[in-house]
């Protein structure tokens, strides 16, 4: 494990009040207390068009976030459960990284949702980050029900904020974990190098 693990979390949440953003901070407030450094990249303050490998090179946003993701040693990914997936908020910001950011790269998961567990969101995003070569913890923060288990930026739900605070834990105790083998999705993620 790197002296001191950087952590970065990537917001996928644009609500101002967001429940994604609370636990992410929560998470991150967890990760400084094993030892690490915490950045929150809160999509809010990114100019990020959609992704178009023709003009991708124009969105200087776009080259500040991927620089501050290449340079982490973990990254969060939070997003509110949006139609049984992710947001595209979030979508838009992995589609500017690639393997340069994420490979080899132990990634923590986190989804946010307003009614049950949002399992879905969860596996869509461990699938993409597999297709890069990240490896994704075993660990995963779930924040169901948020209405009720976060209240007024708090939560209300002990055992699912020490669910969020393992993760962030998690995230800097593998922050340098050995590589695994490429896997079957990336080599088949031809999009992703051309």
């Amino acid at each position: 494990m790197p002296e001191t693990p950087h952590v970065v979390a990537i917001c996928g949440s644009l609500r101002d009040e967001s429940v994604t953003r609370t636990a992410l901070e929560t998470a991150l407030d967890a990760a400084e207390a094993e030892g690490g450094e915490a950045e929150l990249l809160d999509l809010r303050e990114y100019d990020l068009p959609a992704y178009d490998p023709d003009t991708d090179d124009e969105a200087e946003d776009a080259a500040l976030m991927t620089r501050k993701v290449r340079e982490a040693d973990a990254v969060l990914l939070g997003t509110p459960m949006y139609h049984g997936s992710y947001s595209s908020v979030l979508k838009t910001a992995i589609d500017y990284c690639g393997f340069d950011e994420f490979e080899h790269k132990t990634v923590g998961l986190l989804a946010v949702s307003g009614g049950s567990f949002p399992i879905t969101a969860l596996e869509h995003l461990r699938s993409v980050c597999r297709a890069l070569d990240a490896w994704v913890l075993p660990h995963q923060a779930a924040v169901p029900r948020s209405h009720s288990a976060v209240r007024d930026g708090t939560f209300t739900d002990e055992d699912v904020a020490e669910r969020v605070r393992e993760l962030g834990r998690e995230v800097v105790h593998y922050a340098n974990i050995e590589p695994s083998p490429p896997t079957m999705e990336s080599e088949e993620n031809v999009g992703a190098v051309e």
